[in-house]
């Protein structure tokens, strides 16, 4: 217990914020039929390619129809906008509560932001699961071991996407909307983690680019564990690179945040 205690405040917070967010349910169904929808569109493009193209292609078309279906059910890991909450804290000027609150702002933030990652998406992705597994070739991981290495790539994309999106948080109180750079990273996140293309189809020259970022390791790594395209014991090559991006996008925030609210300027003075 006095391990868990000083991460209590922001374990209530994450809890809070989740059951908030799972009240959307209409919202995340709608989401949902938006999302398959989508994902219909882009299998039949990928169907259409491969029956064009005579060249052995990196992945086969089962595993891209999986890893398509997987990044339309995880479509909520990317980080369009900052916390809205957040964002009329700043506009209004009462961001000024958050600063006097007995809690670290960074991490206060950082327990919404996998909030803001996480809930939406449970009403979006297990029917995504069931009906794309059910009538539209979505396949199982191999085996157990390649679950389980799924589900700890996982874990650690939704921390990266987090930091992200608190990184976006904080950009608000320079920019007060966010609007401008959520639409960079939302953009950068979409083409260089695997949602509008596999990264495997990328050429050759840019692989060493995308090793070199954080994006690929919020859904592309993960999903070829869920393939098993990389192996479950591969699991301890790409995690060390995973936890390394989290402990640089969480420090870089703490510096940004810890800039801005020393410079910071409510309602003039």
């Amino acid at each position: 217990m006095n391990l868990i205690y000083p991460f209590k405040p922001y374990l209530a917070v994450l809890s809070a914020r989740v059951r908030t967010l799972l009240q959307y349910r209409a919202a995340a169904l709608a989401g949902f039929g938006t999302q398959f929808f989508w994902g219909l569109i882009r299998i039949m493009i990928f169907e259409a390619f491969f029956r064009s193209s005579t060249q052995i292609q990196p992945m086969t078309y089962d595993h891209v129809v999986t890893y398509l279906w997987l990044s339309q059910a995880f479509l909520v890991l990317v980080p369009f906008s900052a916390d809205p909450d957040v964002r009329s804290l700043v506009r209004s000027g009462n961001i000024v509560y958050e600063l006097v609150r007995p809690a670290n702002l960074y991490f206060f933030w950082f327990s919404r932001a996998i909030a803001q990652r996480t809930a939406p998406g449970v009403f979006r992705a297990l029917p995504m699961f069931i009906v794309a597994g059910l009538f539209f070739n979505m396949q199982l991981p191999p085996n157990l071991y390649a679950t389980s290495a799924f589900i700890i790539a996982m874990i650690c994309a939704i921390l990266i996407s987090a930091a992200i999106t608190n990184l976006l948080n904080i950009s608000t109180l320079w920019t007060l909307s966010g609007d401008g750079v959520g639409a960079l990273l939302s953009a950068a996140t979409w083409l260089l983690s695997g949602m509008t293309l596999p990264l495997l189809f990328f050429p050759d020259w840019a692989q060493t680019a995308l090793n070199a970022l954080p994006f690929r390791y919020m859904m592309d790594i993960p999903f070829r564990f869920y393939l098993g395209q990389i192996p479950p014991s591969d699991i301890w090559t790409h995690l060390p690179f995973q936890l390394a991006w989290i402990a640089i996008l969480t420090g870089l925030g703490h510096v940004i945040l810890n800039r801005a609210t020393r410079r910071l300027v409510v309602q003039g003075g």
